[in-house]
Formats: structure tokens, sequence, C-alpha cells
């Protein structure tokens, strides 16, 4: 009852993602200043955060889950393999283009640039390829810059409303918001908040996890998304079925609302009744949504 019509989304660019500086002590500050690469979100540290918690990067987070619920390089090569072959699939058959507006680029010379399909998804990709790529935030890790998301941009809105309004305005909404939830967890373990905040939602919405037809699982690292799948019981056939962001990307600011629309236009597609969107949150937290359609 809070509002009966709701735009929800966000926009990221993390490839043209600014340097900052963290607000000075004095108005005149002297000597060598730090700026922060935000690329990856705001790294901006919090003292007591860092005194409390220390300041992993994300990826050396995903190392920590990888480690803690023993995913190994394998597995976490083959997650990523699976989600380029879904997303091809899924752009060759058209699925994905239902839910993307074309965007022009101009260029110096000539017509402008028409991209209308996510770059992301590489139809080369070999767990051969996969297997030959260094770890990247550990020596000897399993954490490499293929089995996690890559540097993207985008773009995403949702309209939601009331069931009212939408009859006022003749619309057939596509799906109801059962439940939602956000938890937080242990910043060193943060890609592991899809499970407390997914078991929170579906606590509130009185309903379990073999219940869901469909779930979109953000894949910020292959081994989070993994750990997560199998902690909540999930069956692999049913999650991110047309790829995941280690395919299509996760353009921070965007990537919530994104996870949303896939999901209920796959459970359109499906004729499914419930879905689960969830996702993990840089610095710990968790965030999941679960969706009706009648």
């Amino acid at each position: 009852g809070a509002a009966e019509i709701i735009v929800a989304g966000g926009v990221e660019s993390m490839t043209r993602s600014p340097w900052v500086m963290p607000k000075p002590e004095s108005a005149y500050p002297r000597g060598p200043q730090t700026a922060y690469d935000t690329a990856l979100g705001w790294r901006l540290v919090n003292p007591k955060m860092a005194e409390m918690y220390g300041t992993l990067q994300m990826g050396e987070t995903a190392e920590r889950v990888a480690q803690k619920y023993e995913v190994s390089r394998e597995e976490q090569d083959a997650f990523a393999l699976r989600s380029h072959q879904r997303a091809v699939a899924a752009q060759k058959s058209g699925r994905l283009a239902e839910e993307i507006v074309p965007v022009d680029v101009p260029q110096k010379k000539g017509e402008a640039l028409r991209i209308k399909e996510d770059e992301g998804p590489r139809p080369d990709s070999s767990l051969e390829a996969l297997a030959k790529l260094t770890p990247a935030f550990a020596n000897n890790g399993s954490v490499t810059a293929g089995n996690s998301s890559p540097l993207n941009d985008g773009a995403t809105a949702l309209v939601l409303m009331s069931a009212e309004g939408a009859r006022k305005r003749g619309l057939e909404p596509l799906a109801r918001l059962v439940a939602a939830a956000a938890v937080g967890v242990h910043p060193d373990y943060m890609g592991i908040g899809p499970l407390p905040s997914s078991l929170k939602a579906l606590e509130k919405a009185g309903l379990d996890t073999k219940q869901m037809d469909v779930v979109e699982l953000n894949e910020a690292f292959a081994s989070q998304s993994l750990a997560c799948v199998r902690l909540l019981g999930l069956d692999e056939e049913r999650v991110n079925v047309n790829g995941g962001a280690i395919a299509l990307g996760h353009p921070l600011g965007c990537s919530g609302a994104r996870l949303v629309s896939t999901l209920v236009r796959e459970m359109v597609h499906r004729d499914s009744r419930y879905g689960l969107a969830t996702m993990c949150i840089g610095v710990g937290q968790g965030i999941a949504s679960i969706w009706e359609r009648d």
C-alpha cells in the first residue's frame, strides 16, 4: 500500500567507473592522497569495518568460499562453461532478445553501432581454454577470470504495480511478488549471501526450494554459485537456464532487476508457478525474492 506504481532498476558502467578520493580530514589537505578504483564497487573502507573484518577483495572472498565449501577448480570451470553454453543457445534461439532494448552507439565515422545482444557469451569457450587460466586472486587458488563474472556496462528497469492499478489500466501482470528478504553475512564469505536470504524469503512465503520451478542466482563467481546451489538443494537444471552473469555480465547497479526480468519471462515461457531470484552483495549481504504466476 506504500505506492501504486514503482519503476525499479539501475544502471552501471563498470568500464568507465571513476577513481574516487575519500573525504579529507581538513579543508586543504597536503601531501599524497589515495584514490580508489570503483569498478568493483565503492572502495572507501570504513575504518571500523577494516578493524573488525579486514578488507578482502571480492575475488578473495570467492576463494574463501571455494575452500570452506570444497568447490574444486574443475567444478568451477565446468559451471562457467555451462553458463556460456546456455547463454549462447539462448541468444541463438532469440529467447534473450525479448528482454533487451537495442542501443545505438555513435561512432567517429559512419552510422551508429547498434548493440542488440550481450557481448559476454563466448561460443568458443571450452574446458581446455578455461583450465589454462591462472588464478586471479591467490597463489594456488581456484578462482580465475574465466570462472568469475566480467566487467560490464548495462541498465535494467522494471515496473511494479498494484493489482488494482494494473486492472484500471487494462494491463496483465507477468508475475506477482510474493516475498523478499535481505540478510547479512560475514564479509569474508559474502558470496554465500543467497543461502540465508533465499531461506528467509521462502519461509516468509511458506514455500520451499522444491517448489521453485525456475531460479535466477547471480553468478558473481562460480565458487559461490555452486556453494549456494548445493546448500539450498537446488536442481541445477532449473538454475540460470539461459546462462548467468559469468557469461552475460554483472553490471552491479542493474543485476538485481536483470535477474528478476529474466526470471519472470522464463516463468512465462515455461508456464511456471513459482520462481526465485537471489544474489550476493559485496561487503556481506544476500537478497532474494519469490515470484508467482497464477
